[in-house]
């Protein structure tokens, strides 16, 4: 993660000579996107087990589930932390003069 931070660095401030020295993989949207959907998977999983353990099936304990639907729930708000943080730079981005 810290090579990709002083890639993305290099490439911004124009230290990069070429393409190649950009980190590969996308970049930020791409990383972003892989973020949400680690989100998306964490909480499809952990309404997942509370449902079957509303339904009874053996092997799904209550004290897994409680923990994976808290997992879930830190991984949102920490989602919408970043998407807040994300919109305040835009905004300040957008405010500075010209």
């Amino acid at each position: 993660m810290l090579q990709q931070l002083r890639g993305m660095s290099q490439v911004a401030s124009g230290n990069a000579t070429s393409q190649a020295a950009a980190p590969a993989g996308g970049g930020f949207a791409s990383e972003l996107q892989r973020s949400l959907g680690r989100i998306n998977a964490a909480q499809e999983r952990a309404y997942g087990q509370a449902e079957a353990f509303e339904l009874g099936k053996p092997g799904v304990a209550l004290n897994d589930v409680m923990i994976d639907l808290q997992k879930a729930n830190v991984s949102f708000q920490t989602g919408v932390q970043v998407r807040n943080r994300l919109v305040a730079a835009y905004q300040e981005m957008m405010n500075m003069p010209v």
